[in-house]
């Protein structure tokens, strides 16, 4: 679900740059979807905090609203912002290369983006230098790695922020030392990418492929090659070409992560056989245990010692160790879940079939 959105940012890229296939073009909408996504994230907290305000006012009277008044309520906000945030930011009477970039929410953005550049060099050096005293932890512990591809992703949306759309809208002065800082946290940052991907193999090696691990292979691979693409143009550029060999560069990588959105959308579900049907009613914990390891997916609570197989949207009781043994079952994967959520999840046949009615959790 989390790439869908992705998946519809890529259909009115591909929509609106059909027309408009030059580097210069492709940047500009990369641009205009950063300040979209910004606006959005506004449009968030100021609705955020219209709903706590009205929710509080009946509360204060003693008024419940009705659950499906809350979910339309939370539904239809929800499905306004992005439409709402691309009104104030798009203008579709024109191309993505002649939108406005020199005024209002554009302006602050790129102001913004170059303003943070130095204090994420400074971040990235100062992390960079503790890696060798914590250099196990992304191997060990998925939290971790989960945040640092997270920052990867925000350091590669600050590097396009921070690229001038029009290249002498700055002075040169200013654009030299630009350069240079994009070019410093492209290097630190392909350095964490190089880490980040080692340590996501290395737990794929050790356990198994997933949905979910190889879809952060992937983008940690297009990642690390829009920052050697990135390295390598800014080698070749001079100080006149600077800024389009960056924009050259983020309109390939623009490509390289439609490609795989579309991967990760519509084939890694085949490879792997994902039941979208019957993943969909389980729990949240439960569909990312689906998504993020392959079959055998077991299951159990703490409180009580009856392990499950997870099968078809079903668990199935599975009768006693050695029955767990002969099937080659492994210990290691057992996941341990709240027993509500075990309860919740419909009872399949067990394991043997003849093994009679499962026990009640």
């Amino acid at each position: 679900a989390m790439h869908l959105p992705l998946l519809a940012w890529a259909s009115v890229g591909i929509f609106l740059l059909l027309d408009n296939r030059d580097p210069a073009h492709r940047f500009a909408f990369l641009i205009k979807s950063l300040e979209v996504f910004i606006m959005g994230g506004l449009f968030v907290i100021a609705g955020g905090l219209f709903t706590a305000i009205t929710f509080g006012l009946f509360a204060a009277l003693g008024v419940d609203p009705p659950e499906l008044v809350q979910r339309l309520f939370f539904a239809g906000g929800g499905g306004l912002i992005p439409v709402l945030a691309v009104a104030v930011i798009y203008d579709p009477h024109v191309s993505p290369g002649e939108q406005a970039f020199d005024e209002g929410l554009s302006k602050l953005v790129a102001l913004l983006m170059r303003v943070l550049l130095p204090l994420t060099l400074l971040v990235l050096v100062v992390y960079l230098g503790f890696i060798p005293f914590n250099f196990r932890q992304p191997f060990e512990n998925r939290d971790v790695l989960i945040t640092y591809n997270g920052m990867l992703f925000a350091v590669m949306a600050l590097l396009v922020g921070a690229t001038p759309v029009r290249p002498g809208e700055l002075p040169s002065s200013v654009q030299t030392w630009l350069r240079r800082g994009i070019v410093a946290a492209a290097a630190l940052t392909l350095i964490v990418s190089l880490y980040a991907l080692a340590a996501i193999v290395y737990r794929t090696a050790i356990d198994r492929p997933t949905p979910n691990r190889v879809t952060f292979i992937g983008w940690n691979l297009v990642n690390i090659g829009v920052l050697v693409l990135l390295l390598a143009g800014q080698a070749r550029a001079k100080a006149a070409d600077w800024v389009l060999a960056l924009h050259r560069t983020f309109s390939a990588g623009a490509l390289a992560y439609i490609a795989w959105t579309l991967v990760v959308i519509l084939v890694l579900p085949w490879v792997f056989r994902v039941d979208l049907t019957a993943v969909e009613g389980l729990p949240v914990n439960v569909q990312q245990l689906v998504y993020e390891q392959n079959q055998p997916i077991l299951l159990k609570c703490r409180i009580r010692p009856h392990i499950y197989l997870l099968e078809k949207g079903q668990k199935r009781w599975i009768m006693d160790i050695p029955t767990f043994e002969r099937r080659g079952y492994r210990w290691s994967d057992v996941r341990f879940i709240p027993c509500n959520d075990l309860r919740s999840i419909p009872d399949g046949p067990p394991i043997p079939p003849d093994a009679g009615p499962p026990p009640r959790l």
